[in-house]
Order: C-alpha cells, then sequence, then structure tokens
C-alpha cells in the first residue's frame, strides 16, 4: 500500500524525517516499513503542499490511552526522503476536485486532506499514488 502525510516539515530537505505519534485515517494506521510515502508540508503550519516522496524506514503504532473511550489510532515513523517534488500541489491546486463522487485523484487527495483540515497519515489508492509520482 502507498500512503502520505500531512505534517509539519521544517526542513523538506532532510535525508531523513521523523513523525511522532501521527494521527491516522484512511487506512493510514497501517503503515509499515518499506511503503512508498508521499509527504505534504501542511499548510496549516505554512508549508506549501507536497514537498516529497519517500520510504518508511521505522513504524510504530503508538498506545492507545486506556482513559480515552474513542481515539484516533496513532503512529510514529521515520521516512528517507528520495525525491523532491517538481510541480506544486497543495490546497490551492486541489480545491477545485470537490465531487466526492467522480472517482479522481485529485478528488481523493483534496478528501482526505482537506474535508477535514488535521494533520495526518493517510492510505491512498493506487491511481491516487500514481498521479503523485508524476509529481516527481
Amino acid at each position: 500500500m502507498t500512503f502520505a502525510i500531512k505534517a509539519d516539515i521544517p526542513d523538506p530537505s532532510a535525508p531523513v524525517l521523523t513523525f511522532t505519534a501521527q494521527k491516522t485515517m484512511y487506512g493510514g494506521k497501517h503503515i509499515a516499513e518499506g511503503d512508498e510515502i508521499f509527504l505534504f508540508a501542511s499548510e496549516n503550519e505554512g508549508g506549501p503542499g507536497l514537498v516529497a516522496c519517500g520510504v518508511v524506514i521505522a513504524a510504530e503504532a503508538v498506545a492507545r490511552l486506556p482513559s480515552v473511550a474513542r481515539q484516533t489510532p496513532r503512529v510514529s515513523i521515520s521516512v528517507r526522503c528520495t525525491a523532491r517534488a517538481e510541480k506544486a500541489l497543495g490546497r490551492r491546486e486541489l480545491k477545485p476536485f470537490m465531487d466526492w463522487q467522480d472517482g479522481r485523484p485529485e478528488t481523493e487527495l483534496n478528501f482526505k486532506f482537506y474535508r477535514q483540515a488535521t494533520d495526518k497519515i493517510v492510505g491512498l489508492s493506487d491511481e491516487a499514488a500514481a498521479y503523485l509520482r508524476t509529481l516527481f
């Protein structure tokens, strides 16, 4: 499976990035070592959107708190960056894709990242992953 993360990425040029206790949605909790991942620098934190892609070199589920009834699964990951994005893709570029039933990869990304704008790790369809690969 292929994944994407939207998070605060202070130095997108770093060869290895670590993300601690990240929220997961849309299958993101299944991320594992060796998985392909696309990195989006969160616009919530002043980032531009898609900045890099890489390979997960470590993934560990964060234990749930027994005192909290409903909680989103969280994972900590480390990523070795393999390429930098050559084309822009962020909230501005994805905003027009709002017909949730059209099956377009851009719509999937808009839905998963910006319908609920919190930072998170998400699982991607093969079509969305193929589309993202064209931006490198």
